[in-house]
């Protein structure tokens, strides 16, 4: 940490975040910040800068998309269990960085001459970043050195050790009740000020911290933390550490008031966009980028989300091109969406079967014609099959991502040039978060909860209300159903990794066959035009399908697949533990 720390004494960058304007201010040195903070002015330009700095397509975007999770078909080292410590790490880097910048500015607050009031929504702003990216570090490294204050070359941060994650939870919570206190609702910010935070944003980050802590705490525990000597960064709860239960309870409430209070709604135009609000939800621009012509200004669906801009602020990254490729849909994930009728392929007798690849598409849940096409056409198919062209550089399955590829890609936006919004939260995953918590809580969810929750984003993929009546006709656990709705709501969007690591089994599902498309019983079995076997390197196997036991391509056997119980976190970058003796690295690195 030493190294990246006096590396960044040098200096900050600030630029501005808001809709309309990005403005780049000149760098800061040590000598002119003292300087700087005069006004409420400098204060926000320097915490617009923050926007910016979220996980988003310019900030590791390569490594945000559920890459090599059960349910896409390109497979990944990490989703492998192949991981080995290595001398950097770039969210490492990058947080602390970014910690750094966010800790001038509350210091600075601390000197301001003026009236704090005329501050408090920026240092709010501070805090609820300070929040957001020890966030980030404690999803990917558990337990970590908090950072509060400016490191100077003598700061005992420097050489101290690591935090255990109960310390960093709490440090989190604590810098979100600040936040919370201190930054205004969703309606009392200007239109020309969309995507600041606002209290309900920070409510809702909390109530996502909550979860996660509290589902990790119940179902993996100590188990990843170590000793805090010789590996790990140990189990040490601060005095009033929250109980599990706690956790969950505070997650509710807190999801609650942003359901109830937020203002935010489902971006549904469905009838204006042939069912597929899903697909233009995320890929929405300006009135160019849908055919009903619709803007950013309909979304009120995405409560904590990074701006991009085709004028202003690009996503500079090839977006449409890379998930095309590598979110293509497993087996397991297509049997995934249910039918029109609310039933799994295996129960629904509205399931049209394989025979033709355009069958499966029949009668099912919107978000699958949303999200994924067909492999040379980039479309869902009409009438038919697709060639089956082999790994090559895919996965060799026939299900292309179309979530967060851009409408008329290649004409409309050329690659590099997307620039939709990235949700970090948003309405839909609120609700999620709510049917969560309240089930483990009480093991159940009455049908008003559920119509409070889940079955608004059922309805606006097309399906029925889930009831307990109808789960129980039906031979449907609750608790699934809603890890269902997750899996599928919030396909691509830097959550299937962790929601398998804090559920406790990450290594039952990830290390079973990642299988594509049905052979057996199909328009590809026997058909050179259509298939060729010998460009699959593991054949086919047989698995349980939505018609029964069928031979399907098996694209990456169980047999290279080792993800184990140390992979839940990340290690700790080499170079920061040659530079500090006291950090200690992750058990099993």
């Amino acid at each position: 940490m030493k190294k990246i720390l006096i590396l960044l004494i040098a200096g900050l960058t600030l630029f501005t975040a808001c809709q309309d304007t990005f403005l780049e201010l000149d760098p800061l040195d040590a000598s002119t910040e003292a300087a700087y903070f005069k006004s409420p002015e400098h204060f926000k330009a320097a915490t617009n800068d923050f926007y910016s700095k979220m996980i988003g397509w310019r900030r590791f975007s390569t490594e945000i998309m559920d890459y090599g999770t059960d349910l896409t078909a390109y497979t990944q080292d990490y989703g492998r269990g192949v991981v080995v410590a290595t001398n950097s790490d770039n969210f490492w880097t990058k947080s602390y960085e970014y910690l750094r910048d966010v800790n001038i500015v509350l210091e600075k607050a601390e000197d301001y001459e003026g009236d704090v009031a005329e501050i408090e929504e920026y240092i709010s702003v501070a805090k609820f970043f300070r929040a957001y990216h020890h966030y980030v570090l404690l999803q990917r490294f558990g337990g970590v050195p908090i950072v509060t204050s400016v490191i100077d070359l003598d700061s005992p941060e420097l050489t101290g050790p690591r935090s255990s994650r109960y310390e960093v939870v709490a440090q989190i919570l604590a810098d979100l009740d600040d936040a919370i206190a201190g930054l205004p609702a969703e309606q009392n910010i200007p239109d020309n000020d969309k995507g600041k935070i606002s209290k309900w944003a920070a409510e809702a980050l909390k109530a996502k911290l909550l979860l996660y802590e509290a589902s990790w705490e119940k179902y993996v525990g100590e188990s990843t933390d170590g000793d805090g000597t010789s590996a790990g960064a140990g189990s040490a709860k601060p005095a009033g550490y929250p109980s599990v239960t706690d956790m969950y309870t505070m997650a509710k409430n807190l999801a609650k008031d942003v359901m109830d209070n937020g203002g935010y709604e489902l971006w549904n135009y469905n009838d204006q966009l042939n069912n597929w609000s899903n697909l233009y939800l995320f890929n929405l621009e300006d009135d160019g980028s849908n055919p009903a012509g619709l803007t950013k200004a309909s979304n009120k669906e995405f409560i904590l989300y990074t701006k991009f801009d085709y004028d202003l602020y690009q996503g500079n990254t090839n977006i449409s091109h890379t998930v095309a490729s590598r979110l293509v849909a497993t087996r397991k994930f297509m049997d995934m969406f249910l039918c029109a009728d609310g039933l799994p392929v295996d129960k629904s007798p509205l399931f049209k079967g394989y025979t033709k690849l355009s069958d499966e598409y029949q009668n099912r849940d919107y978000r699958l014609t949303s999200y994924f096409a067909s492999s040379v056409t980039w479309d869902t198919p009409e009438d038919g099959s697709v060639n089956l062209i082999g790994p090559g550089g895919g996965s060799g399955a026939s299900y292309e991502c179309r979530k967060f590829r851009s409408y008329n890609y290649g004409s409309y936006r050329a690659a590099n040039t997307e620039s939709f919004d990235y949700p970090q939260i948003r309405l839909a995953e609120v609700y999620l978060i709510y049917a969560e918590a309240l089930y483990e809580l009480n093991g159940s969810l009455s049908d008003a909860e559920l119509n409070a929750s889940i079955n608004k984003i059922k309805a606006r993929a097309g399906l029925p209300a889930l009831t307990n009546a109808f789960a129980s006709a039906n031979g449907l656990d609750i608790g699934e159903e809603i890890k269902r709705e997750r899996a599928v709501e919030l396909y691509a969007e830097n959550s299937r990794f962790n929601d398998l690591k804090r559920w406790g089994v990450a290594e039952e599902v990830l290390n079973q066959d990642i299988c594509g498309n049905v052979i057996e019983g199909t328009d590809f079995e026997n058909n050179a035009e259509l298939y060729n076997p010998n460009g699959y390197p593991y054949g086919e196997v047989v698995k349980s399908t939505g018609v029964g036991d069928r031979r399907v391509l098996l694209l990456d056997p169980a047999s290279n697949r080792n993800f184990q119980r140390t992979h839940y976190l990340w290690p700790i970058p080499l170079e920061q533990i040659n530079l500090n003796g006291n950090l200690t690295q992750n058990p099993g690195y």
